[in-house]
């Protein structure tokens, strides 16, 4: 069972939608992001998808998870754990593999991969942690964790975790900056 599973799907779309409204100026009304912007129904589906993953009707949770993956060009493995808040800001080309975790309100861009290493059965994919942002392009792969409120650059490859605060760029992605905690950051 999923750790978001008791959680009312409808109280995380509305809460989906606000957060989208905060981020994206170019939102004007909860109705436009509510029929109009991709990852409000590619999360959706992947609540869908969850569910009968975690309940073992695999084959349904895939077929839900291809549609919507055709529908919005976002693909969210069932598997996954998705936390409330996330925006997928463009959304095309966005692909997270099946034992990723995001937690609450993290932000990504169009063509972001959260991706495996290796063929085990066990954990390998990244974590991202409470606000992380991960911009346009970046990939980032294996078991890693990106820290709390932590940002990656655009076309970063990221194969290392980031800590709390810091901002990762390049290829291989490096920390070039850290915030100290006590400061807020705005996205």
């Amino acid at each position: 069972m999923s750790e978001y599973e008791g959680r009312s799907f409808f109280k995380d779309a509305a809460y989906n939608i606000r957060r989208t409204m905060e981020l994206d100026p170019a939102a004007h009304s909860k109705w436009e992001v509510f029929w109009l912007y991709p990852h409000i129904k590619a999360i959706g589906l992947h609540r869908i998808a969850r569910w009968l993953w975690d309940h073992h009707r695999t084959f349904l949770a895939r077929w839900v998870s291809n549609v919507a993956r055709n529908w919005t060009g976002i693909e969210i493995h069932p598997g996954a754990t998705i936390g409330r808040g996330l925006v997928i800001d463009h959304g095309m080309g966005v692909v997270i593999g099946e034992t990723a975790i995001v937690e609450d309100d993290c932000h990504l861009y169009h063509g972001v991969t959260l991706g495996g290493t290796g063929k085990e059965h066990k954990k390998r994919h990244p974590t991202l942690k409470k606000g992380a942002y991960v911009g346009s392009g970046a990939k980032c792969l294996g078991n890693i964790t990106l820290g709390m409120y932590s940002r990656v650059g655009a076309n970063a490859v990221v194969l290392q975790d980031v800590p709390d605060y810091a901002t990762a760029v390049g290829m291989p992605a490096r920390i070039i900056e850290r915030k100290r905690e006590d400061v807020e950051i705005s996205l």
